[in-house]
């Protein structure tokens, strides 16, 4: 009764959509199943916090996702509060409980060995003006771990071949200089030299699309999924793997994570350090693969 009551109050005085209330029932039901599993004498009235940990407890040794686990434990909280408004309960055991925290997931990267082969191998481009601005924007991407907002924010100024620098403008204005290679020096080089003769170069952003605005944030991400595609079956093939297949491939040759951090615009190093579980991770199968005892 006190569950029927619970989701006439979400569906007519809360307008909540009927799935939302269905999920909320199946939280509910999977509870109050759980409890009266333990201890059939157990009500909504009795149960106290120890029995909603463990039952937390219980949907992670399912292997339930944090976020799944999460939203079931919103769902008790809310009837819980809701049953003690209408004075149906005299205190809240879910006042108390927190849930799982929710796991940050390891970044997508495209391995080096990949990214050789995508870079280094002609047959991977043709000889168009389309073909060499797109082999730009992939080297740009991954020798410098650039954002994808900053990338097509790049005007020509910003681009200093003589000292190999970027001036990026990242998150809030906040500028740095980002060096690079003598190979992508040589591929500015020859990309600008051909967009010059082919474009009206109207805009003064570095990457310029065929009528010579601005290259979009859609037009780059194309173009990074489609060429990413001849070396990866990842899902996940877009300009921001490239930021992370430019952190892996630092960390992995020796790069300090401050170094990186400085590279990627990063506030913290805290933030950056993600690409070392990822690393670590690496580092694991290597050690499985060699150790004669692993």
């Amino acid at each position: 009764m006190m569950i029927t009551d619970f989701l006439n109050y979400l569906r007519y005085e809360r307008n909540r959509s009927e799935l939302t209330v269905r999920t909320y029932k199946r939280s509910l039901v999977d509870f109050e199943s759980y409890f009266k599993n333990r201890d059939s004498h157990l009500s909504w009235e009795s149960v106290d916090s120890d029995i909603i940990r463990d039952w937390v407890e219980s949907m992670m040794d399912k292997g339930d996702m944090a976020s799944t686990v999460n939203n079931s434990l919103s769902a008790v909280r809310s009837f819980f509060r809701f049953a003690l408004a209408r004075d149906a309960i005299k205190n809240d055991p879910a006042r108390l409980v927190k849930g799982p925290k929710k796991q940050k997931p390891l970044p997508y990267f495209v391995r080096e060995t990949e990214m050789d082969r995508l870079i280094d191998q002609p047959q991977m481009w043709g000889d168009s003006y389309a073909d060499l601005r797109a082999r730009t924007i992939i080297i740009l991407l991954y020798e410098t771990g650039i954002r994808l907002a900053e990338l097509i924010g790049l005007n020509d100024q910003d681009v200093d071949l003589t000292t190999r620098q970027l001036k990026v403008t990242g998150k809030r204005n906040k500028q740095r200089i980002v060096p690079f290679g003598k190979e992508l020096e040589t591929i500015l080089r020859e990309y600008m030299q051909l967009r010059n003769e082919q474009s009206l170069h109207i805009d003064p952003a570095l990457l310029l699309n065929n009528k010579g605005r601005r290259f979009s944030r859609y037009q780059v991400e194309y173009i990074v999924k489609t060429y990413l595609s001849k070396v990866t079956t990842m899902k996940k093939r877009s300009p921001h793997v490239l930021r992370h297949s430019f952190a892996t491939a630092m960390l992995n040759n020796g790069a300090g994570l401050e170094s990186v951090c400085k590279l990627l615009g990063h506030e913290s190093v805290s933030t950056t350090e993600i690409y070392t579980h990822t690393t670590f991770e690496q580092l694991k199968k290597v050690y499985e693969n060699a150790h004669p005892r692993a």
